[in-house]
């Protein structure tokens, strides 16, 4: 499964969600610091309810470092100012999947970033501002494990 990760993420039970949406597809979620809550607050342990022993999740003190940690994977930001569909991209098994906080989203400098491979869209009708951080990034993350035949899954 390629890697989630969450930029500067804001709110506690999204990321709990996130927590979970990574225990039940074997994806490693990502953490870029700085977070705007702790990962022992009890929303993010009630969002995430009993998955978080079954989750892969490491917290990174910058995108520098998240990037130095995965060198040589492809690097798809999620964005609604994209042009390219989260369906037409062939997803890879070590692709990071980058999503921004909300209700901000990426910035333009990680936007631009050098290892930017492609910024990527969800379609949504117009006049609509974002959809849910872990909803999006549960749509992805389902369209990837898709493309793979659900390898691993029940």
């Amino acid at each position: 499964m390629p890697h989630l990760a969450f930029f500067e993420p804001r709110i506690a039970g999204n990321t709990g969600n996130a927590i979970r949406l990574a225990a039940v597809t074997g994806s490693t979620l990502h953490l870029v610091e700085p977070l705007g809550f702790d990962l022992s607050e009890p929303k993010l342990k009630r969002a995430g309810l009993d998955y978080h022993d079954l989750a892969s999740v490491v917290v990174h003190p910058d995108l520098e470092a998240l990037l130095a940690a995965l060198p040589a994977s492809r690097v798809l930001a999620f964005t609604t100012q994209a042009t390219t569909r989260y369906t037409d991209v062939e997803y890879r098994a070590d692709d990071v999947l980058l999503f921004g906080p909300e209700p901000t989203g990426l910035p333009p400098e990680v936007l631009g970033h050098a290892r930017v491979t492609d910024q990527v869209r969800i379609p949504m009708l117009a006049g609509r501002r974002s959809l849910n951080l872990t909803s999006s990034a549960s749509i992805v993350a389902y369209e990837a494990w898709r493309q793979t035949g659900f390898a691993g899954g029940a």
